[in-house]
């Protein structure tokens, strides 16, 4: 009877599973993969919007762009409206990104900042008012600590002379810009821009 015993326990100890110690730390890694976002929202003022939508659909990691109007006061705008800073609203673009491709910081420090000149308050070239001025609409608390420490790098970096006059602001209503306004560098390849890379 106890050889019986004994065989049928050594039978139920092999039949039982493996201590699962492994598991534990591999899960959480599974699980940080699963909430990594794919897509992240820029939104970005530096003067006519026209020839920043240009640059930024070209960088790499950028998803989809648009035109529109936002940081007024005055809702559902048409472009007649940002005139003569009548409504409040900057001239802008709204950019999904891939972060896994193209980092927040990276995507002002090499591009914005880069694109249009960040020290002429309420004016980009020849376009002036503060439908033109230079802002970053930050949608996260990550966004807001972001923008403020690649302000100051760019500052303190020499590029540009004088100071940095860029707002950055919580990210308010978004009202897209009239379709003929989208792509518009795209549609007429030879249009106005003051937009180029420094």
């Amino acid at each position: 009877m106890s050889l019986v015993l004994a065989a049928l326990t050594t039978f139920a100890v092999a039949q039982s599973p493996a201590p699962m110690q492994a598991a534990p730390a591999k899960a959480p890694a599974k699980e940080q993969v699963k909430k990594m976002p794919t897509k992240e929202t820029a939104i970005l003022a530096g003067g006519c919007f026209w020839g920043m939508e240009d640059l930024l659909r070209k960088i790499p990691g950028v998803l989809d762009t648009e035109a529109g109007y936002t940081g007024g006061w005055l809702k559902n705008p048409k472009y007649d409206d940002t005139h003569d800073s009548a409504s409040g609203h900057a001239e802008s673009v709204k950019v999904v990104f891939d972060p896994t491709v193209l980092a927040y910081a990276d995507l002002l420090e090499k591009w914005f900042f880069r694109m249009h000149d960040p020290t002429t308050l309420n004016r980009q070239g020849n376009d002036t008012g503060t439908q033109y001025r230079s802002a970053i609409f930050f949608t996260t608390p990550e966004q807001q600590k972001t923008a403020e420490a690649v302000k100051a790098k760019v500052q303190a970096s020499g590029l540009w002379k004088k100071p940095i006059v860029t707002e950055i602001t919580a990210a308010s209503t978004w009202y897209p810009a009239e379709d003929y306004h989208q792509d518009y560098l795209v549609k007429h390849p030879n249009g106005y821009t003051c937009h180029y890379m420094r």
